[in-house]
C-alpha cells in the first residue's frame, strides 16, 4: 500500500518531495473546505430528512420534503424567476464588462480614474446600493420615473408590477458585478501577447477582425471564468430581492420576484420550516453544481489555452 502511494506521488525522490510539499501547501485550504463547506452540506442533508421548526426536537420525515418541493407551485415559480434573471443578467453583464474592459485597455487620459469608478459598485454595500436603486425606480420622483414621465408614461411602478419587477433587480445585479468582471477581462486582455496583434495588423486585419480572430480566442479562458462565476452569483441572488421589494411585498407581488435563495430564506426563517429549507438548499446546490460541471465539460470545445511553447 505504501509503495502504491509513493508511486502515485512520483517515481523519483525529487518528484515525491515536490508532491508532498504541494499536498502540505494545499492541505489547510482542503481542510477548511471540508470543515466549513463539506460538513454543513452533510448537516443540511440530514436536516432535509426531518421536520423541524428550530424549537421542538426534529422528527424523521424521509424524503417527504423533497416530494413536497417538487410539487410546490411556489418552488417552480422561484425556479422560473431565477432563470429569467440568469438569462438577463449573464449576457448583459458579459457584454458591458467586456466592452468596458476593451475601452479601458486603450491608452486613454484618466484611465486609472475610470477603472476606479467602474469598480466602486463592487465594494459598495449591496443593501445600500439596493436602497438607492429602489429610489431611482420610484415611480413619481425617481430618476427612471422622471425619464418615463417625459416620454408620457406616468406612474410606471417597476417594483410592484409582476411583469416588470425582475428588470430593476437584474439591472442592479449587472451594475454591481460589472467592475469585478471588468477587472478579470482587463487581466486577460493584458496577458495577450502584443506580437500577435502586430502580426494581424501586418496581415491586413482590421480592428474587428483582430478582435474576433485574435483577442476573443486568447481571451476564452477569462470568458469561461467570468461565465462560471456569473452563473453561480445569479443563482444566489438574494439581497436585491429582499431590499428592493420590501416597500410592498417582499419577494414581489404574488411571488413575482422570488428567487430560489429568497424562497429558501422565506421557508427557513419566516415559516421556520428548516427541514424544507434544507431540501431547497440541497436542490440549489445540485443545480449550481450541475451547471458548473456542464460548463467545465463544454469548455473543452471552445476554450483555448496557450501552451508554454507558443508563448
Amino acid at each position: 500500500m505504501m509503495n502504491f502511494l509513493l508511486n502515485r506521488l512520483g517515481r523519483t525522490p525529487l518528484s515525491r518531495r515536490r508532491a508532498l510539499w504541494g499536498l502540505a501547501l494545499v492541505a489547510p485550504n482542503v481542510i477548511g473546505l471540508m470543515v466549513f463547506f463539506g460538513l454543513p452540506i452533510l448537516s443540511a442533508f440530514g436536516t432535509s430528512l426531518t421536520e423541524w421548526n428550530g424549537i421542538k426536537p426534529p422528527t424523521a420525515a424521509g424524503f417527504s420534503n423533497f416530494e413536497r418541493l417538487f410539487t410546490d407551485p411556489a418552488f417552480w415559480q422561484a425556479v422560473g424567476n431565477t432563470f429569467r434573471l440568469l438569462i438577463f443578467a449573464i449576457p448583459a453583464g458579459f457584454v458591458f464588462s467586456l466592452g468596458a474592459a476593451v475601452l479601458l485597455n486603450q491608452r486613454l487620459r484618466g484611465r486609472g480614474l475610470f477603472r476606479t469608478i467602474y469598480f466602486l459598485p463592487v465594494v459598495t454595500s449591496t443593501v445600500a446600493a439596493s436602497i438607492v436603486w429602489t429610489w431611482i425606480f420610484q415611480p413619481r420622483y425617481g430618476l427612471v420615473g422622471n425619464l418615463f414621465a417625459g416620454l408620457g408614461l406616468l406612474d410606471t411602478n417597476w417594483l410592484t408590477r409582476p411583469d416588470l419587477v425582475l428588470i430593476p433587480i437584474g439591472i442592479v445585479m449587472v451594475w454591481q458585478r460589472l467592475g469585478f468582471d471588468m477587472v478579470l477581462f482587463l487581466a486577460g486582455l493584458q496577458a495577450i501577447p502584443r506580437r500577435l496583434q502586430e502580426a494581424a495588423v501586418i496581415d491586413g486585419a482590421n480592428r474587428w477582425q483582430r478582435f474576433r480572430h485574435v483577442t476573443l480566442p486568447l481571451l476564452s479562458p477569462t470568458i469561461f471564468l467570468v461565465l462560471v462565476l456569473s452563473t453561480i452569483s445569479a443563482f444566489q441572488v438574494f439581497d436585491q430581492v429582499y431590499i428592493m421589494t420590501a416597500r410592498v411585498t417582499r419577494g414581489g407581488v404574488g411571488g413575482s420576484a422570488t428567487t430560489l435563495s429568497y424562497f429558501l430564506y422565506e421557508s427557513g426563517f419566516s415559516r421556520s420550516e428548516f427541514g424544507y429549507a434544507s431540501a431547497i438548499a440541497l436542490v440549489l446546490f445540485v443545480v449550481i453544481l450541475a451547471f458548473t460541471a456542464f460548463q467545465l465539460r463544454l469548455q473543452r470545445v471552445w476554450v483555448y489555452y496557450e501552451s508554454e511553447a507558443e508563448r
